[in-house]
Order: C-alpha cells, then structure tokens, then sequence
C-alpha cells in the first residue's frame, strides 16, 4: 500500500448536483415508511437523510469494478484492499431540504488514515460533504468509509448486546426484495446487497447485506416519530453486519438530556447499526 500516494487524496474537492424527485420520493417512501398515512408530493419538506438518494452517481458500466462500486482512482483515493463499508457518519441538519428542489453538494477528503485491526490492515477516509438547496447550506455531513481485506472465511465482530429495556422496540421486515430497492433507489451496485452468490463466494460472508444507510434511514424514521419532530443532530455507526434473513428490531431509548439512543437489533440479540439522535432544544 502507497500510503504516501493514498495521503494525496487529502483536500481533494468535488461538487455535486442534484434533485429528488416526486417520483423517486413516492418510490423510497414505499420501501422504508410503513406507517405512511399520505402520498409525498412535490415541494413536501425531506425526510432526513433521505437526500442520499438525491446524488446517485452516474458511472458507465465500464468503469465499475468487479464488486459493483466505480473503480478506485477517481475522487476516492484508490486504496488496494478489496472490501469497502460505510463505516459511520454524523450529520447535523441546518434547514429543511424538499421534494423537486435543485440541490448541490460540495465534498471534501478530509482525511486518509491507516490502521491495524484485528481484521488485518485498514484504511479509513473521511469525506466532508455540504449540502445546499434553494435557501442555502442545510446538511453538514462526516462520512467515514473504511476499506478491509477480504478473509478466506466470514468471521464476524464481537456482539454487542441490543438494550435490555428499551424506550421502544418495532420489527422491520427484511427481504432481499427490500435490499434491491433501496440499491436501487440510492443508485447503489454494491454487489453484495443483491448478490447472493457473490455476496457468499467472494466476500464470504453468509447472506445478502443490509445497507448501512438503510438501517439509519429507519431509525432516523422512528426517531422522528418518537419526538414528534425530526433531530437536528444524528450520529451512527454500523458495529456488526446484519443479514437479509434476520428481521431488524429498531430500537430506542432516551435519555434525561432529551437524547435519544438508538440502535437496529438481530433476533439474536445483538446490535448492527448504531446511532444517537439529537434535538438542540432538548431540555
């Protein structure tokens, strides 16, 4: 690994346009609300983090590496370890984004960092993104991806147990058919989330892969049915993956600060994704 080479990518710039539209609203409200009472329409307010389907990258089939992800080299540093994951993010939402409205975003490299875990070598790279619409910047956002080998076997993190009395706790229903919308919504070839040979043979892991985005996009859902209004301030982490044959809990619990604590949860009683919701008013 060129890790001088790699360090280069620091301070690279990229801006982005882009637009949800009433259509593709309609399409991401059916796959991950299911207690939606009415239709989105254009001009409605954005649910959070629902901009991640606004911005698909649009890369010829030529220039998609054999997992599905656009080849290393081109805005992202071109790290040589085999598997990449959306490690983390935290987002900080500044003013509402809606339905139709033209919107840009601008992303920068802020760091490239190598470490050694017990998985082996890894790089981390986190990528500064602004997102602005009619009326100005609206979402400041850290993303974290990390890039890993891939081992000749699935050998998964340490569980970390789901809370043992939770404020609140709702089944989601994963299928393989709700993994291939959400990829497609999100313009996302990442093979192993609709793959499943692939996703067995080659990255050996044991089923298909549910979205980190995913998962946050529903608990940021319950979090902002929960208060009544949507967080100003959300963080999460993905710490185990989850499977396209184990149904999520989405799960939480507040805290005295008016914070909430939220995480998805496995049948098998441990956590995969998570996250902390936050409302600057919160007393």
């Amino acid at each position: 690994m060129d890790a001088v080479n790699i360090s280069n990518w620091i301070g690279r710039t990229e801006t982005q346009s882009g637009v949800l539209t009433q259509g593709a609203a309609a399409m991401l409200q059916a796959t991950v609300q299911i207690d939606a009472t009415a239709p989105i329409r254009d001009g409605d307010a954005m649910p959070q983090l629902w901009h991640w389907a606004a911005f698909n990258e649009t890369v010829p089939m030529a220039q998609l590496a054999q997992d599905g992800h656009p080849k290393r080299g081109g805005f992202l540093p071109p790290v040589p370890l085999e598997r990449r994951m959306w490690a983390a993010g935290d987002l900080t939402f500044l003013k509402p984004l809606h339905v139709g409205e033209v919107l840009s975003r601008q992303s920068t490299i802020k760091a490239v960092t190598e470490k050694d875990g017990g998985a082996g070598p890894m790089v981390f790279v986190t990528v500064e993104h602004e997102v602005s619409g009619a009326d100005g910047v609206a979402i400041r956002e850290i993303q974290d991806i990390v890039y890993l080998q891939i081992a000749d076997t699935f050998t998964p993190p340490k569980a970390v147990p789901v809370p043992d009395t939770p404020t609140f706790d709702q089944g989601f229903p994963v299928t393989p058919a709700l993994l291939f919308r959400y990829s497609a919504l999100t313009f996302n070839a990442h093979r192993i989330h609709y793959d499943l040979e692939y996703s067995k043979q080659v990255e050996k892991y044991p089923g298909l892969i549910v979205h980190g985005p995913l998962q946050a996009t529903l608990l940021m859902d319950r979090a902002t049915d929960h208060a009544g209004r949507a967080p100003t301030r959300f963080k999460f982490r993905g710490i185990h993956p989850m499977f396209h044959f184990e149904n999520l809990h989405l799960m939480g619990v507040a805290a005295e600060d008016g914070a909430l604590s939220l995480c998805t949860g496995s049948p098998r009683g441990h956590q995969g994704l998570k996250a902390t919701a936050i409302w600057e008013d919160a007393s």
